[in-house]
């Protein structure tokens, strides 16, 4: 899992202009390692997206199966989707938002599926 922040502590970064991303491990159990740093050219700069930066991005965390960030806009979450990395936004200690969402990817309703977009409820006509 990829972490937005600038601090290490705090979920604070938007996605487009993360400089950084902290990887963890983390289980449905709540449990989690960090295991390293990646530094990140960030792919918006005044409101604008730059595809190449967000494909720089990509290439990043494409071994990561989600990304908690404290903004995201539609754009890149549709572009995430679509390259198989779920987006989460959230603004919190990173610890609280590890365990979190360790949580909710381990909730399944009645036909097994993971409710994994809850946190992006705010988004409206995204297509998951």
């Amino acid at each position: 899992m990829a972490v937005a922040s600038s601090d290490g502590k705090y979920v604070n970064q938007h996605f487009g202009h993360a400089g950084q991303f902290l990887i963890f491990d983390v289980d449905r159990s709540g449990n989690y390692e960090f295991l390293e740093l990646r530094e990140n050219v960030p792919s918006c700069k005044g409101g604008e997206a730059n595809e190449s930066s967000r494909m720089g991005t990509l290439q990043l965390i494409k071994d990561c199966d989600a990304v908690i960030v404290s903004r995201i806009g539609e754009g890149a979450v549709n572009f995430l989707v679509s390259n198989g990395i779920k987006p989460f936004m959230m603004t919190d200690f990173i610890d609280n938002a590890l365990r979190d969402l360790a949580v909710l990817m381990g909730q399944k309703d009645k036909k097994g599926y993971i409710h994994l977009y809850k946190i992006l409820s705010d988004f409206s006509g995204l297509n998951f």
